[in-house]
């Protein structure tokens, strides 16, 4: 049986471009999120692949949800388990400290810090069973640097940058690689989600630059992923050539 990639936050962005190049190279998928109609429209187009697909609808914030949805996998599924993509993750909200919304704060916690050791939690235990495997955590270039106005959701993203190397101290013996990849101003759902829907503040966020797109962290994605057995790649920061820190852009504006 062909080997099973585990997928946060499938429903788009990252996610959603990791699923389509992991389905075009033959992998199997589980697919998780919150949006139910989308993760059944990737699973009627991915299904040309020839693949399982298999799709789990609950929330990363929830520990009861994670358990009950990794504990409904069958025994096969579980026994190829071999990836897991932490993708799920959000920011809300920028401003200082000192006006910040405590729910805001709640949410990147909740699902970028919290949710990643839930899920983790929860297939660690399959991966050392099966005797080897592979996570793979979507990071930020805010776990790398603190940039004004970001205090909450750097904080997080700080969080899984560690985690990233504590988890693999912790699974190194298990033959249990892992992979914190790191990228910087991505065009996808994240600046509308940051910004609640403010579509010009969003659109700003990349004017007058070539932003990273979905497709270019699913392909680091995979690279990882399909490097030797011997091989593990720990850490990768990807950043739009335009792009030298995570506050300094080179933008053209005509």
């Amino acid at each position: 049986m062909k080997k099973y990639i585990f997928i946060t936050g499938a429903t788009a962005g990252f996610g959603e471009a990791t699923a389509r190049i992991f389905a075009e190279n033959g992998w199997n998928l589980i697919l998780t999120g919150r949006r139910a109609e989308r993760l059944e429209s990737l699973k009627n187009e991915l299904s040309k692949n020839k693949i399982d697909i298999v799709l789990l609808n609950f929330d990363v914030r929830s520990e009861d949800q994670v358990n009950q949805a990794v504990g409904s996998l069958s025994e096969d599924v579980k026994n190829n388990l071999a990836v897991l993509v932490n993708n799920a993750g959000l920011a809300v909200g920028r401003g200082s400290i000192d006006s910040g919304l405590t729910d805001d704060w709640d949410r990147m916690i909740d699902t970028n810090v919290k949710g990643l050791l839930y899920v983790t939690r929860a297939i660690s235990p399959i991966l050392k069973k099966n005797g080897c495997g592979h996570i793979v955590n979507i990071a930020s270039i805010a776990g790398k640097e603190v940039y004004a106005g970001g205090n909450v959701y750097c904080a997080t993203k700080h969080a899984v940058d560690a985690l990233s190397r504590a988890i693999r101290m912790d699974l190194v013996h298990d033959n249990i690689k892992v992979s914190n990849i790191a990228p910087g101003a991505a065009e996808t759902e994240f600046s509308m989600v940051r910004f609640k829907g403010d579509e010009q503040t969003a659109k700003n966020v990349y004017d007058g630059f070539d932003p990273l797109m979905a497709e270019d962290i699913a392909d680091a994605v995979y690279y990882v992923c399909s490097r030797p057995k011997h091989v593990c790649i720990n850490d990768l920061v990807i950043m739009p050539a335009a792009q030298a820190s995570s506050t300094v852009f080179h933008k053209i504006h005509s």
